[in-house]
């Protein structure tokens, strides 16, 4: 699992997912008997940090050649999870090799590259997927519920606040790596999350687009994992319009430069003609329209009203694993007895796209349109890459160096 080193790789999908799985015994079938157990071999360049991880959770296999294991027959999927610099290159020979692949987003640098590689794999006859993790989250699992019941009527507009504060590394560490706040590096907050939103936009409400969307880069310099002081060269920071198909607004903020004042760390709120949902990871409140309170403005006197009282938490009815393990399940499935797989490499260019025109939005201060996305399309969007380019520095930290497959 490619990255496992790196605290998404290792948390999500080694622990939480791969070895989740194991221990459970394996994947359950279609036929409700029949289980598939997963074998993990871990590759990278570091021997010491392979054979700790393999000690640690008591694997067997582990190399430090990639070549070597992607030419293996025993190892039928790979899955890489490295920064978005050394993916497209790792998932290229992974095509070659003939092996189903699941990843990370964003899958690539540029919309062209994401979009080659799901040409590739399309050529190849290899089954892919990416990560959509979010939409598996109970929260939104209970919107789509709500949407799926007709609860909201006609949906009006969709507002969205994620983020909070990630300490510049002086007088506290900061909770992410120095590489997300550098441009060459392929660091920068449109690029890490409007892959996101747009699967969660494009599954829950209709396909983006257009993007009017303003990067900005609000801290200028922080300190690295040395305590040396470095530019921050990448967007902190987010504001974005989406249109929607049907006629949907969407307004998103997207910053590591605000402080948390709502339930969860990511907040959406979805009104509608027949009511209104407040959606996080985990919560999901709703008001419908014969229990909507009668505001009036009146700026001259205080208002005594406790609007969070009007509000009604949706129960959780029912059982919801973690989504990074639900979403491997069903790959697994899908490699497995060819199961739906309805998040390819295309859906993943459709992300990068999203993220790359978000950028050039902000660059020449103006809406961009978003075209159907298909393996035949060509490139309107080439201006700028997701990273703007290297200035003698590469990928840091041994993220960028971790591989692993999966059996």
């Amino acid at each position: 699992m490619n990255g496992v080193s790196g605290r998404m790789g290792y948390r999500q999908h080694l622990v939480r997912s791969i070895l989740a799985i194991r221990e459970q015994g394996g994947v359950l079938l279609a036929d409700g008997e029949t289980r598939v157990q997963v074998e993990p071999i871990l590759v990278g360049r570091s021997e010491r940090k392979l054979a700790d991880l393999a000690a640690k959770h008591g694997l067997e296999h582990w190399t430090t050649n990639l070549d070597e294991a992607l030419a293996d027959p025993r190892w039928q999927v790979y899955a890489d999870f490295l920064v978005t610099k050394a993916r497209a290159a790792a998932i290229r020979k992974a095509i070659a090799a003939g092996k189903a692949i699941y990843t990370e987003k964003p899958t690539a640098e540029s919309f062209d590259e994401a979009l080659e590689l799901a040409r590739l794999a399309d050529e190849a006859g290899v089954k892919n997927g990416v990560v959509h993790d979010k939409l598996y989250l109970p929260g939104f699992q209970k919107l789509r519920r709500l949407i799926d019941s007709g609860f909201f009527g006609r949906i009006l507009s969709v507002r969205g606040e994620f983020g909070y504060w990630v300490f510049e590394g002086d007088w506290q560490p900061a909770q992410r790596p120095s590489w997300n706040y550098r441009a060459e590096d392929g660091g920068g907050i449109i690029v890490d999350m409007f892959p996101h939103w747009n699967y969660l936009l494009e599954n829950l409400f209709g396909r983006v687009e257009s993007v009017y969307a303003r990067a900005v880069t609000e801290i200028p310099e922080r300190l690295d994992e040395r305590g040396e002081r470095y530019a921050a060269t990448a967007d902190d920071a987010a504001y974005a319009i989406f249109d929607l198909a049907g006629g949907i607004t969407a307004q998103l903020n997207s910053g590591w430069t605000t402080r948390v004042n709502r339930d969860e760390l990511v907040e959406f709120q979805v009104d509608g003609t027949h009511g209104s949902a407040v959606v996080g990871l985990f919560g999901c409140k709703i008001q419908p329209r014969n229990a909507t309170p009668k505001p009036v403005w009146n700026p001259d006197l205080y208002d005594e009203h406790d609007y969070a009282t009007d509000w009604i938490e949706v129960p959780t009815n029912d059982v919801f694993e973690n989504g990074f393990k639900t979403q491997w399940e069903e790959f697994i499935r899908h490699v497995v007895e060819d199961a739906p797989n309805r998040y390819d490499f295309l859906a993943g260019a459709r992300g990068v796209l999203v993220a790359q025109e978000g950028l050039r939005s902000s660059a020449e201060g103006r809406r961009i349109d978003i075209p159907q996305v298909t393996l035949d399309s060509g490139s309107d969007a080439t201006e700028p890459a997701l990273a703007a380019e290297a200035s003698g520095s590469e990928a840091s930290g041994s993220e960028a160096s971790e591989l692993a497959g999966a059996r």
